[in-house]
C-alpha cells in the first residue's frame, strides 16, 4: 500500500467525516490526488465503509472483558444470534481452535459484569467459557475521539 494510501487511512479512522480539503492539507496533496486515493481504495475494498462512533465506544465501559465460548454441536448461528441481544456485548468474533467463539462486553461495574457473565452462560448451546478481564489497552485502532 502506498504511503500517501497508510497516511489517508489512519486520519480517516480518527475522524472519517474530514474534508478532501482537510487531509489534502494534511498530507500534502492535491484535493484531486486525495479524492482519487479514497476513490481507489474503496474500489479496492480497503476501505469498506464509514460508521458512526459513539460516546461509549470511545471510553469504553469501566469493566471490559474477552469471553471464550465453547458451542454444543452446531448451534453456532442460534447461539450468535443469542448473544447479539446482550448491549453488554460489542463484537462477537468465530475462531478456530478450542473455543468456538471469542465475544468482547464490557459492565460498568464488577457486579453487572458478573451478572451478564452468568446470563450469557444460560445461553442454550453454551457448554463453556471462560472469561478474562482487560486491565489496559496500550494500542487500538479504534477511533479516538
Amino acid at each position: 500500500m502506498h504511503s500517501l494510501d497508510e497516511k489517508l487511512i489512519r486520519l480517516l479512522r480518527h475522524n472519517a467525516r474530514r474534508s478532501i480539503s482537510d487531509l489534502a492539507i494534511e498530507v500534502g496533496a492535491s484535493r484531486a490526488t486525495v479524492r482519487a486515493r479514497i476513490d481507489k481504495l474503496e474500489r479496492s475494498g480497503n476501505i469498506i465503509g464509514y460508521t458512526v462512533v459513539l460516546p461509549a465506544d470511545v471510553t469504553g465501559s469501566a469493566v471490559r472483558g474477552i469471553m471464550m465460548v465453547e458451542i454444543e454441536g452446531r448451534v453456532t448461528d442460534r447461539v450468535i444470534s443469542a448473544l447479539q441481544a446482550f448491549a453488554e456485548i460489542s463484537a462477537i468474533h468465530t475462531t478456530n481452535g478450542r473455543w468456538d467463539l471469542i465475544v468482547e462486553l464490557g459492565a460498568d461495574n464488577l457486579a453487572d459484569f458478573d451478572a451478564v457473565l452468568r446470563k450469557i452462560r444460560l445461553v442454550p448451546g453454551i457448554t463453556a467459557s471462560e472469561t478474562s478481564l482487560l486491565l489496559a489497552t496500550p494500542r487500538s485502532t479504534r477511533a479516538k475521539l
